[in-house]
């Protein structure tokens, strides 16, 4: 059944081109040594999964599908931290007791979406990452940040190419992960699937197949990235 369910979602899902393959050595060591894997998907309301049909159908829930369905043996935990409305500031300010007391192996910090919408400060909202990032890291957990969707809202905002730029920035100068949502949906419109097919009535959030998605893609480079000897992994540029 898993097979199939996996057959199925790949046919309704475009090519995601290269993304890059993370660095995760404290989750493949924890895989390694058989323990529960825990991940923490820290964000908004595109992490919680505004406009899914139902928070199954968030790609938090549909990270987890997939990494399970991936390593049938390993047990993956993807907890939903995502809260509408916030952003840098608000995240940043719940990490201690959202993230960092759950003490997992990996994080994933959507961040930016709401902060270009509303014409945040580039300067502040790059202190606020960057200070999280750090504690993260501090902590002994693997960090992948997620950038902004292409959605008409974000894409009408002057900030956003900015807050993109300030990710890119963050991931370069501490060495975590960037998974990058808008070199994703970007791939899916040069392949004939323009931004719509993935983004809901809203004119914000992404829809059930934008969510699956993002999620099978997310799944796939975290899947390689585990599978590989951590001696083989070497950093990947962030997305331009």
């Amino acid at each position: 059944m898993a097979a199939w369910c996996s057959a199925a979602r790949a046919q309704d899902c475009p090519p995601a081109g290269d993304l890059g393959i993370p660095l995760l050595p404290h989750t493949r060591t924890a895989l390694a040594a058989n323990q529960p894997l825990i991940i923490v998907a820290l964000g908004s309301s595109s992490t919680r999964g505004w406009m899914a049909t139902d928070i199954a159908h968030s790609y938090p829930a549909l990270l987890q599908r997939e990494l399970n369905d991936a390593f049938e043996k390993a047990d993956f935990a993807v907890i939903n931290r995502g809260i509408g409305g916030q952003d840098a500031p608000e995240e940043l300010a719940r990490l201690d007791a959202d993230v960092l007391a759950i003490h997992p192996q990996l994080v994933i910090w959507q961040v930016g979406a709401n902060g270009a919408v509303r014409d945040a400060s580039p300067e502040v909202f790059k202190r606020l990452v960057a200070e999280g990032i750090d504690k993260i890291k501090a902590a002994g957990a693997d960090v992948i940040m997620m950038d902004n969707q292409r959605s008409p809202r974000v894409l009408a905002s002057p900030e956003h190419v900015v807050l993109e730029k300030a990710l890119r920035d963050i991931a370069a100068d501490s060495g975590v992960n960037l998974f990058s949502r808008g070199a994703l949906m970007d791939h899916w419109a040069a392949a004939g699937a323009p931004y719509e097919d993935f983004v809901a009535a809203d004119g914000l959030h992404m829809n059930n197949r934008g969510y699956t998605c993002l999620a099978r893609a997310l799944g796939a480079v975290i899947t390689t990235a585990l599978r590989q000897p951590i001696a083989q992994q070497r950093p990947r540029p962030a997305a331009p």
